[in-house]
């Protein structure tokens, strides 16, 4: 159906469901809910949407899962669909978006709720088709400490291969790695990773990640702070083409 047919049956004017769909504008748990029941969405999607909707106007959102994180964080993967741009800092490991599922596995071996081999590979399955964002759509920054690239995840012949990957990821234009060097010494991104999500329409948002929860913040305050850790980071990483460079001495 189109906008103005959903609309019309609803009883609403065309323009309250336009600003509900591009965010904004608001509803009520009453009128989201016949809105939902007319576009027919199965019960699990009905469950995750009324829970969107609960906490659409809170600052700060944490997702707390129990044991360990889900195959699928679904809310994550929402997000970076319609980001315009993605900007992350990564300390111990080659971002996960860049990985090679063969350095997601042994990675995902050392979970301690990880007991079976059929785990390990639907969490591989889910990794390798978030990494469908990786499109001209939006821009990725991905800054990575030197040492991340030295940690020689599943043997010499992954870690090598892992670092080619990254090389030929780095010539797309959309991409954009920079390295900070060990060298430099004590920098601002030493107190954790992180990732910052901007978007056409709606706040930026800041991503943290937990063992068992991810935490999406947008305060200004939040916002405030990881932009100047963003700042203090592209003044000591090296450029694209030094970290080329950096990146194929490492791996020679």
């Amino acid at each position: 159906m189109s906008h103005r047919a959903i609309a019309e049956l609803l009883g609403w004017d065309p323009q309250k469901l336009s600003d509900l769909l591009t965010g904004k504008g608001g509803v009520s748990e009453i009128d989201f809910a016949r809105l939902l029941g007319l576009c027919r969405v199965t019960e699990e999607e009905f469950d995750h949407l009324m829970a969107l909707l609960k906490v659409s106007r809170e600052k700060g959102w944490w997702q707390f899962y129990g044991a360990d994180l889900p195959i699928q964080l679904r809310t994550l993967f929402e997000h970076e669909d319609v980001a315009k741009e993605i900007v992350s800092w990564h300390l111990a490991l080659v971002p996960g978006l860049l990985q090679l599922p063969e350095y997601m596995r042994p990675l995902i071996r050392q979970w301690p709720t990880i007991k079976k081999p059929e785990q390990v590979e639907q969490r591989v399955k889910a990794r390798v088709e978030r990494q469908r964002v990786l499109g001209e759509r939006r821009n990725f920054t991905f800054y990575v400490h030197q040492q991340a690239l030295q940690l020689p995840v599943g043997g010499e012949s992954v870690w090598r291969d892992q670092l080619h990957h990254l090389l030929r990821m780095s010539v797309r234009p959309y991409i954009h790695i920079r390295v900070v060097p060990t060298a430099i010494g004590a920098h601002p991104g030493t107190m954790g990773e992180f990732k910052v999500m901007k978007f056409e329409k709606l706040s930026p948002i800041v991503y943290l990640e937990t063992n068992n929860s991810c935490i999406f913040l947008e305060d200004k305050a939040t916002l405030d702070l990881y932009t100047n850790i963003l700042t203090a980071l592209d003044a000591v990483a090296l450029d694209a083409e030094g970290s080329r460079r950096l990146i194929t001495d490492i791996v020679s």
